[in-house]
């Protein structure tokens, strides 16, 4: 994902979020149980974490960090990475076309049921099936660093098993990115607009290390133009 995409976004779904925000003020219900935490909603409906979730979501950061500053970011040094955790990667030529049917990007799929895993099944050459689990789907080629950085940051999270990327979550994820204002969104419990939110965060922790990490090496190669221009002298 370009810098100016990533912005767009990360600002996208800021906004979006709101809307999610005020029911969950109008909800009376009170708390909430995910895979990793149990979690409260104050008196403005914001969400209180458990120490558990903060924590995992600490490590992902730092150990994406350590991941990128040993690999300097290589997309390709990313890529082993993910194969040695056994997730399958797929390269398929017209790869964006091919997914473009499903309203998918090249990258990382999450989790799919019914058609949608039929159809990635058949184009993967898995054979036939009804459930598919998380994949990287992409073309062959150069891979823009950036847009696989924030691809391997979600799946670093995912793996890391953070809510937000189960499979029932992930489809009104995908819903809430691609209809102004869904019908669908209306008629959502306290249960799932929390779950909802998650995935949002998910998706904007990834889109906030990219775009930290395109500040740091814009950074860096601004000391490194200095070092040259001034011969190390008064860095």
């Amino acid at each position: 994902m370009s810098n100016f995409l990533d912005r767009i976004k990360y600002f996208f779904l800021t906004i979006k979020e709101k809307d999610l925000q005020n029911k969950l003020k109008r909800s009376t219900k009170r708390s909430y149980t995910n895979k990793t935490t149990k979690q409260v909603l104050s008196k403005a409906a914001d969400l209180t974490l458990n120490s558990e979730t903060l924590k995992r979501i600490e490590d992902v950061k730092n150990n994406v960090s350590a991941i990128v500053k040993q690999t300097n970011c290589a997309p390709d040094a990313l890529l082993d990475y993910i194969k040695v955790s056994k997730t399958p990667i797929y390269k398929i030529n017209n790869a964006d076309k091919i997914l473009n049917l499903i309203k998918e990007e090249e990258g990382l799929i999450y989790e799919k049921r019914g058609f949608e895993a039929l159809y990635l099944s058949l184009v993967t050459l898995q054979g036939i099936k009804f459930k598919t689990g998380p994949m990287f789907i992409l073309r062959e080629g150069v891979i823009d660093k950036f847009y696989m950085l924030h691809n391997f940051y979600r799946w670093y999270s995912l793996k890391s098993d953070l809510p937000g990327f189960d499979y029932e979550t992930q489809k009104n994820f995908k819903k809430f990115l691609f209809d102004d204002i869904p019908d669908s969104m209306k008629s959502l419990s306290m249960e799932e607009i929390i779950s909802l939110k998650e995935a949002i965060a998910r998706d904007q922790e990834a889109s906030k290390f990219v775009l930290d990490y395109t500040k740091e090496i814009k950074g860096s190669k601004k000391v490194l133009d200095k070092i040259k221009n001034e011969g190390g002298a008064n860095i």
